[in-house]
This record gives C-alpha cells, sequence and structure tokens, in this order.
C-alpha cells in the first residue's frame, strides 16, 4: 500500500510538468494567432457570424457531396452500365446485319447512346486518371459490375460526351454517351444558391452591425472629445439598450464633472482673490517703510510667495473649464522662445508641419512654458522644435544643462518633488511645473516623457493628438 500511495503524486507531478510542456509550446501560437486576431468590434462581430456560417455551409456541401452527389451519379452511372450490359447481350445473342443498323438506331432513339464497332479488339492504352475522379470512379465500378469485360473509358475534358469501349470477342464496341446520362451535372447549382444566399446574408449582416457598431463609435468619440477638453454637440443615447445606457451614464458624469469643475474653479477664484488681498496689503505696507535693504528681501520674499501661490493655484484648478479651440500655435511657440532669449539664454525655434491644432490654447502655452522655464533655470541654450504630423503634434525642448538621471525622470512629475542632486540646489522653485505641463498633456490626451538631449543636458518631449 506504501508504494501505491508514494507512485500516486509521483504521476501527478508527471502528469502536470506534462501539461505544462504542452502550454509552453502552445503559448507562442496562441500569441500568433491574437496578434493576427481583428481588433475591431466591426471586424470581430462580422467574424463572429461569418465563421459558423462558413463551418455550416462546409458541413452541408460536404454532406451534400458525399451522399446525395455521389449516390445520384452512381446510379446514373449503374443505368448506363446496364443499358450498355443489355446492348451486348442483343448483340452477341441475336445476330445483326453486319452494319447493326437496327441495333444502333435502337440504342441511339431508345437509350440515347451513339454506338459503333471497331474491328479489332485492342483497346487505347489508359491514360491518367483525374484527381476528383468521382465520375470515373463510378462508371469503372458499374461497369465492372455490370458488363463484367475488359473497358477503357474517358471522362476526362470539356466535352459533354462520355466515351467508354468495350472488348468483346471480335471487335471492340465503342459507345458516346451524354455527360449527363452518367453524372450529377447541375449538383453546382446548389452549391451557387447557397453561396449567393450567403453574401445576401452577409450584405444584410453589415448594414445592420454597421448600424449597430456606429452608436459605439460616436461614444467614443464623444467620450474622448470630452476627455481633451472640446465641446461634444448634438451627443444623444441611440443604438441598443445597452448602448442607450452606457451613453446615458456618460452624460450624467459628464455633468457631474462639468459641476464640479464649476465648484472648484468658484472656490479657488475666491481662495485667490483673498490671498491676493493680502499679499498686495503686504506690499502696500512694505513700500510705506522705504527703501532698506531688510525691506527689499521681505518684498522678494514676498513676491515668491505669489508666484508660488499662482502655481499652486493652476495645479489644483487644472485647465478642464478652458475650451478647445483651432489656431496656430507657431506665434505661442515664438512668444515661449522670446520670453527664454529675455532672460537672457540662447533660444532657438524649428516649425515643421502645419501648426493649426485643436487645443486649449491657454492650457498648452502654460504647459511649453512651464518646459522651457525649467530648461532656462539650468542651461545656457534651449532648442524649441515642434512636428505636426498626420494627427500629432510633437513638441520638443532640448538644453544643454546637467540633465536628469534616468532613475528619477519618472518622479520628477509627481508635485512638489524637487531635485537635489541633479541640478541646482539654489534655484526656487515649488516643484509643480513638470506636473502641471505633464496635467495638461495628459488632458489633450497625450504625454510628457524624458531622455537625454544631443546638446548634452535633457530633452522634454510632448506629443498629443490633435
Amino acid at each position: 500500500m506504501a508504494t501505491s500511495h508514494s507512485t500516486l503524486p509521483a504521476s501527478r507531478n508527471l502528469v502536470l510538468t506534462f501539461l505544462r510542456s504542452i502550454r509552453a509550446r502552445l503559448t507562442p501560437i496562441r500569441v500568433a494567432i491574437k496578434r493576427r486576431m481583428p481588433q475591431g468590434l466591426y471586424a470581430r462581430s462580422l467574424m463572429i457570424f461569418i465563421t459558423p456560417m462558413v463551418i455550416l455551409q462546409g458541413v452541408v456541401a460536404y454532406v451534400f457531396m458525399e451522399r446525395h452527389w455521389e449516390l445520384v451519379t452512381e446510379r446514373l452511372s449503374q443505368g448506363v452500365a446496364r443499358d450498355i450490359a443489355a446492348i451486348i447481350e442483343v448483340y452477341e445473342k441475336y445476330p445483326q446485319a453486319d452494319d447493326n443498323a437496327l441495333l444502333t438506331q435502337i440504342a441511339n432513339t431508345r437509350l440515347g447512346l451513339t454506338i459503333s464497332f471497331i474491328p479489332g479488339d485492342a483497346l487505347p492504352p489508359a491514360g491518367p486518371k483525374p484527381f476528383f475522379g468521382l465520375l470515373d470512379r463510378a462508371l469503372s465500378r458499374q461497369i465492372t459490375a455490370h458488363v463484367g469485360r475488359p473497358y477503357w473509358i474517358d471522362t476526362v475534358g470539356r466535352s459533354n460526351l462520355v466515351e467508354i469501349r468495350i472488348k468483346l470477342d471480335n471487335s471492340v464496341m465503342r459507345v458516346l454517351a451524354r455527360r449527363s446520362q452518367t453524372y450529377a451535372s447541375n449538383s453546382h447549382i446548389f452549391i451557387v444558391w447557397m453561396v449567393g444566399t450567403s453574401l445576401v446574408l452577409i450584405a444584410v449582416s453589415l448594414l445592420f452591425l454597421r448600424n449597430q457598431i456606429r452608436p459605439i463609435q460616436r461614444l467614443a468619440e464623444a467620450a474622448d472629445s470630452f476627455g481633451k477638453g472640446r465641446e461634444v454637440r448634438h451627443f444623444r443615447p441611440r443604438g441598443a439598450r445597452e448602448v442607450r445606457q452606457a451613453a446615458a451614464a456618460f452624460i450624467g458624469m459628464r455633468g457631474r464633472i462639468e459641476r464640479q469643475i464649476e465648484a472648484r474653479t468658484t472656490m479657488l477664484a475666491g481662495v485667490s482673490h483673498d490671498l491676493r488681498t493680502i499679499l498686495t496689503r503686504f506690499k502696500l505696507q512694505l513700500a510705506l517703510l522705504g527703501d532698506k535693504p531688510e525691506v527689499e528681501d521681505l518684498l522678494a520674499d514676498v513676491d515668491e510667495m505669489q508666484h508660488m501661490l499662482e502655481d499652486y493655484l493652476a495645479f489644483a484648478r487644472g485647465d478642464q473649464a478652458e475650451q478647445a479651440v483651432c489656431g496656430d500655435i507657431s506665434g505661442l511657440l515664438e512668444d515661449v522662445r522670446a520670453h527664454a532669449e529675455m532672460q537672457g539664454k540662447t533660444a532657438s525655434l524649428n516649425l515643421s508641419g502645419d501648426m493649426e491644432v485643436t487645443a486649449r490654447m491657454g492650457a498648452l502655452k502654460r504647459c511649453i512654458a512651464n518646459l522651457v522655464d525649467n530648461a532656462v533655470k539650468f542651461a545656457g541654450t534651449v532648442e524649441i522644435s515642434a512636428h505636426h504630423r498626420g494627427s500629432l503634434l510633437t513638441i520638443m525642448v532640448e538644453d544643454d544643462g546637467p540633465g536628469i538621471p534616468e532613475d528619477k525622470r519618472e518622479a520628477v512629475f509627481r508635485p512638489f518633488y524637487r531635485l537635489d542632486d541633479a541640478r541646482n540646489q539654489d534655484k526656487r522653485g515649488t516643484g509643480l511645473g513638470l506636473a502641471i505641463a505633464q496635467d495638461i498633456a495628459r488632458g489633450h490626451g497625450g504625454e510628457i516623457t524624458l531622455g537625454d538631449s544631443r546638446l548634452g543636458g535633457l530633452q522634454v518631449r510632448m506629443t498629443i493628438p490633435v
């Protein structure tokens, strides 16, 4: 008993190992099939509809070919073989004149066969058999069964006649029969009807599927436009019940988000007004104290506090309240470049493609300005480039500064995060510049990535769909 218990876990482990190996071998095949499968809902729906139809028609066609077509061909060939056997029996038992005119006439008028007798006893050499020789096989079986004599048949070619030669005692009987007498030649009509009706059904399905997919596409476009801050016009629930439910949920969600943004904007406007009022009183009181060194330091602190306040409010407010408009951003980029040169830096601008895009212009300018200001703080040379190809706008800011270590390039996008070792510690800031820029880029459906610049510093690449 101990041996049987010890053998059971071993056999189970062997089975599990075998199944894992099979699964590992099938994984590449499964991945390859998945990559080649259509990704769109429209194409997948068509595949779900067409695949069972093709399989069903294949099975029906096979059954028809196997049962009906072959059976009918077998019966027709059997009838021709019996007629040939009867003619041979009459020819041998009831001798006719030398020309056998009466027998030939009976075979032609009553049996639909054209016969003739060829002197000699040699049959033509056997020709190649057709690959799909249903008629050849059926006729050969029936002649062998009912005639029982050496024979030669020719069923190949596009002729409407089938030639059969039977070896007799002192001659060879040549029989010409219509192909339709031996072969179910009209069976292709069934295939034509089956394929034709399938094409009609597929066309109807295409029409209905397109009408069912269109509301889903409109919902996706509306959600994408709303996410990019664009106005969603003339959108209402349509389509199937589930699609209408999803559209109604989207409309409700959009309303709640808009109300939340409106409430947050109102609150931040009040907070901004109150804090700016206090800072303004500070400046007025300090101005009354005169030009003293300590007063100048306090004014600098107040200015920095106001700058930090603006950054905090900009980050908290976001850019969702601004509507996307279509405009030329070349002037916007030129303003950012000129501002960088006003700070004593070397700045250049390269444009490629049409600069007419749809975006939140104010937010986009603030995003690019943050990226350029971040480069200006730590570098002497800044290059700005913008490329618009297709529906993608790419903006790059490169500098010759110290750069950012690769292991910290994701962390710098976190709010209030400031580097202590990669860039100067003497530069003041709130740690919100890149966070605000990333938030604006993602609000447009894009992304900001960091890399190494060809100038030796940092490369900031922003890509947004426009």
